[in-house]
């Protein structure tokens, strides 16, 4: 055997330390554009959103919701000076608002984005934004045939270790993406007695759709090809859906595995690994809360240590970017378009989860009103 083989895989040593590189992760701020927001869905995660605009100074002058109640107590708590409507439509006929955020679910959301394009607003849509690529592309191309702003508040993107990690991506600092493994576990069972029990493939649709998107960006210039996935119950729970899912996902040059884990009462936990020709980023700490990346090159280790979290951050983030976005006259980083690929991605691992197979990313088209892919 060569003598310099490593067989046994040791270690190389203790590594050198470098100053950790100062990459933007924060959220985006316009420099003179503040434009008037509307809400339209007052349900249980706007406060994040009201109180994610509430803090970056954002004007929003208007609320929607079907049950009045909801409105007025978003207004009261959030923007006493913003008008509540029950009635979208009222809402879209305020000349005034140029940005509206879609918090509805999924089943009566396409319409809504139709209509507030034709209105004439930008729009900010809760994720994901389509049951059906044929609706996303179709919602899509009508914004930018309006020379509308379509963004989908993959609110993860701007999740502080998560945006660190994808500038350092895209500035090259590990080459090119070989890998993204990413594992979380944690107690999800909070869905007991909630309309989200009733979700077949809650954790997948719903929740990991977020580290899915972020795999898909990772691999920047790569296009998913293929996706294996699966959903378990675990041996003791008593919801309805399976708390428990993984996927691997093929890249035409890499591989990334996610596992999730709803049903751990103890050590919650998010670990995340991205190598590459270059180098490697490692993130782990409590989930969604990760403080600190780690970078490996052949220089040695950097440690960057950060500031915020996803429930502040990432919901300034998604506004901030489709403020910002408007105000130069380019594309969201979190566009429609761009999102096209990860509900393509997030369509096939549920269907291989529901048959069993591998399935080729871009073959099912559409999940059904309980998440099934069709």
């Amino acid at each position: 055997m060569p003598e310099d083989t490593n067989y046994s895989l040791e270690a190389d040593g203790e590594m050198a330390e470098f100053p950790a590189p100062n990459l933007d992760y924060k959220p985006p701020q316009a420099k003179d554009y503040r434009p008037k927001i509307g809400l339209i869905g007052c349900g249980g995660i706007s406060p994040y959103h009201l109180k994610a605009y509430r803090q970056t100074g954002l004007e929003v002058v208007g609320l929607c919701d079907l049950n009045p109640e909801a409105a007025r107590e978003r207004q009261k708590e959030f923007y006493p000076e913003a008008v509540c409507h029950g009635d979208y439509r009222d809402l879209l006929s305020d000349e005034s608002i140029a940005i509206v955020d879609i918090a509805l679910h999924p089943g009566p959301r396409a319409a809504v984005i139709e209509a507030a394009l034709k209105a004439g607003k930008h729009v900010l849509s809760q994720k994901p934004f389509a049951l059906d690529l044929e609706v996303a592309e179709k919602l899509t191309q009508l914004a930018e045939k309006l020379s509308l702003r379509l963004a989908v508040n993959q609110n993860g993107r701007w999740a502080p270790y998560l945006r660190y990690m994808q500038q350092a991506i895209d500035s090259g600092l590990i080459g090119h993406v070989h890998t993204v493994n990413l594992h979380l576990n944690w107690d999800h069972t909070w869905i007991r007695g909630t309309p989200f029990e009733t979700v077949h493939h809650i954790i997948l649709y719903d929740f990991a759709v977020h580290w899915i998107d972020a795999t898909v960006n990772f691999f920047k210039g790569q296009k998913a090809e293929l996706a294996l996935g699966t959903v378990r119950a675990a041996s003791e729970q008593t919801l309805i859906p399976p708390l428990m899912g993984g996927a691997v996902i093929q890249f035409s040059k890499g591989i990334a595995t996610l596992g999730f884990d709803g049903h751990s009462r103890q050590g919650a936990l998010e670990r995340i690994t991205v190598t590459g020709s270059k180098g490697v980023l490692t993130a782990s700490g409590m989930v969604c809360k990760v403080s600190e990346v780690i970078l490996e090159t052949d220089r040695g280790k950097a440690t960057a240590r950060l500031e915020g979290q996803w429930f502040e951050e990432g919901f300034q983030g998604t506004m901030g970017e489709l403020i910002c976005a408007i105000e130069e006259d380019r594309q969201p980083f979190h566009s429609a378009r761009n999102n096209l690929d990860t509900l393509a991605t997030l369509f096939a691992v549920i269907g291989s989860a529901d048959r069993g197979e591998a399935m080729e990313v871009g073959r099912y088209r559409q999940l059904d009103d309980n998440c099934i892919a069709k």
